[in-house]
């Protein structure tokens, strides 16, 4: 699906994502990434779901954000408690929900001005 909204200038948003992708200010990414306003860490884990661990979640805690997204791949599910440890030590806000979801709600909050990232598990 591609996203159409007024982009704001140079910054990282999203342009289109679908299965087994997403598109960040027009270009195609078909692994896990982080991505925040200003940079891109591709490849943040290689983890699927299932096999996330505390190092992903350190990492995602590290960012500089005020909230952090958590794009599940095409369904929305819940990461173990433990891994959230981090983000709670850092009183870091954290929303789960499937991939097209986060990446609609990362647009909007960089639209808004926030200090957000988003890390994508595209498989």
């Amino acid at each position: 699906m591609k996203l159409q909204s007024t982009r704001a200038e140079h910054l990282n948003t999203f342009t289109a994502y679908g299965d087994g992708y997403v598109s960040v200010n027009g270009v195609r990414h078909a692994y896990n990434l982080a991505v925040l306003p200003d940079r891109l860490l591709p490849e943040w884990t290689l983890a699927n779901f299932e096999t996330l661990s505390l190092a992903d979640f350190e990492l995602l805690a590290g960012l500089d954000a005020d909230i952090v997204l958590l794009g599940t791949g095409k369904r929305l599910r819940f990461p173990r408690p433990e891994l959230l440890q981090p983000l709670v030590n850092v009183q870091r806000g954290l929303e789960v929900m499937d991939l097209a979801a986060a990446c609609r709600t990362y647009n909007i909050l960089v639209g808004e001005g926030r200090r957000v990232a988003a890390g994508l598990l595209i498989a």
